[in-house]
């Protein structure tokens, strides 16, 4: 398509889980949409909050579901805490509980990860909570370490149902300590940000796409971006109505996109 001098050239921020797949499989349209996207030389990146895994690996999950995604185009909240890390203490320290994700990225930017004495206690999402990990941040947070989780959800799913994920376990050491973590993740819009940065982008024509209201398009609200909600992750559009603020558009999934992506308000100009 050739775009016109009047027309935007969009930038898309997508969740990942509930937008583009379900676990390991495909949402009906999603290879479609981002197929489109590419052959229209629009950038996008892909955002989620999971910290388990670094881009790498996700993008080798995302092809076994169909979704040929580069690696430059996947931002998790590991990455997002490493790069506010690098940013607020240079080359310092951490104490992490979390997985590869979160201490590949934490290497990357020359942290130095120890549990003596540690700038920070860094906590992310890890399918293997370990009980001894946790008595350990708890008593750094106590002596001093500053506490940085990766984002605030509660919980995870799976195909036996909720698992507890890195806001349960960080209410658990703020419990135990009366120190509340800084979350990076979202939907604290600092995530979307730095996302913004990292391929150049500019939040004035950059659109989020999610799933659900309380984090995908608040934090999109709040970096100032145009927002749109998709039916086919956790919110409902009885859901919907519950908050005070509304998407831009609600679509019933990213097929909906598909042929409209160099101007995806088109259906609300008529």
């Amino acid at each position: 398509m050739t775009k016109t001098a009047n027309e935007t050239q969009w930038t898309y921020l997508m969740d990942m889980d509930g937008v583009l797949v379900h676990e390991e499989h495909l949402i009906p349209g999603a290879d479609t949409f981002l197929a489109e996207l590419a052959a229209n030389n629009i950038p996008y990146m892909v955002l989620t909050n999971n910290s388990i895994r670094t881009p790498r690996d996700l993008r080798a999950r995302l092809l076994n579901s169909g979704l040929d995604i580069p690696e430059k185009s996947i931002w998790t909240s590991a990455l997002a805490t490493a790069t506010f890390l690098a940013n607020q203490r240079p080359g310092g320290s951490a104490y992490v509980v979390g997985e590869s994700g979160l201490t590949t990225a934490l290497h990357d930017i020359g942290y130095v990860l120890t549990d003596s004495d540690p700038d920070y206690v860094v906590l992310g999402e890890t399918r293997t909570y370990s009980f001894e990990a946790i008595t350990t941040a708890i008593r750094l947070v106590e002596r001093g370490s500053r506490f940085i989780a990766t984002n605030p959800d509660a919980t995870g799913p799976s195909r036996e149902g909720s698992l507890p994920a890195t806001g349960s376990v960080a209410a658990l050491i703020t419990k135990a300590t009366g120190r509340d973590p800084y979350y990076v993740g979202k939907p604290n819009a600092l995530m979307m940000r730095s996302a913004l940065r990292s391929i150049g982008a500019h939040s004035a024509n950059t659109l989020m796409i999610g799933d659900r209201m309380d984090t995908d398009i608040v934090c999109g609200l709040e970096a100032g971006l145009q927002t749109i909600l998709v039916m086919t992750g956790i919110s409902t559009p009885a859901s919907v109505e519950l908050y005070p603020y509304r998407p831009t558009i609600v679509l019933e999934s990213v097929a909906a996109l598909v042929g409209n992506t160099t101007d995806p308000f088109r259906s609300t100009k008529q």
